[in-house]
């Protein structure tokens, strides 16, 4: 299947730069680029793209603000695009709050043309993705900056008791295959429990998972 992208960037140049990296793509097709978050949400409630490669600063609406709303349906529609969202840093200080919003994954503008269409795929996909530098030390940066969260289990109440232990080793970072390591259970046992976790919860993907671990206070920064 064909991957349909909108690129949203108030840069004319770099729009260009990455609309032409991604159309040069086998099964990827560029089907609008938006020059800040207003023209983003516009257009991709009129393209209907699978991803929107989105930038986290833009004039009028940020890229923040943008991806929030496009969690929100038009009418007669469950239409909800993924986000890729793109930072000039690796230590951003909207990060934690576009992971927040419903970004699905994040990487920086000084990314290789080849992690650019590999992030794309992988989003698309329904994967999550974090570049290599915005790991589990920047979300608990972020968790440090807000306000400590009061422990629920309401929201957790679904989960079994292996359930919430898997969502634990997810929230600290850890891969299927630490997990099962960690665990002494087979990685597709792991892969497993971790679908039914973002089923039950009804999380997009991993990111929004470890997320939840830290805003229920499942996992507390450094632990």
């Amino acid at each position: 299947m064909t991957i349909s992208v909108l690129i949203a960037d108030d840069q004319a140049m770099v729009r260009a730069g990455f609309a032409a990296v991604l159309a040069a793509q086998p099964g990827i097709e560029v089907v609008g680029q938006a020059a800040d978050g207003v023209e983003a949400v516009a257009l991709a409630h009129s393209l209907r793209p699978d991803v929107v490669v989105m930038d986290v600063r833009m004039p009028q609406q940020n890229g923040i603000e943008a991806t929030r709303a496009l969690q929100i349906p038009p009418r007669s529609s469950d239409y909800v695009p993924r986000v890729l969202m793109l930072t000039t840093f690796d230590i951003d200080e909207y990060v934690y709050d576009a992971l927040r919003a419903g970004a699905s994954g994040f990487l920086l503008k000084d990314a290789t043309p080849e992690e650019l269409v590999a992030a794309v795929r992988i989003v698309a996909g329904g994967d999550a993705l974090l570049a290599p530098s915005v790991t589990r030390r920047l979300i608990e940066d972020f968790a440090r900056s807000v306000p400590p969260p009061r422990p629920s289990s309401t929201r957790l109440a679904e989960l079994t008791d292996r359930e919430r232990e898997v969502l634990t080793l997810v929230g600290r970072g850890m891969s299927n295959t630490e997990i099962a390591a960690a665990l002494f259970i087979a990685e597709q046992t792991v892969k497993t429990h971790v679908s039914k976790i973002l089923q039950k919860l009804g999380l997009r993907d991993r990111v929004h998972a470890v997320v939840l671990a830290y805003d229920t206070g499942l996992v507390q920064p450094g632990s």
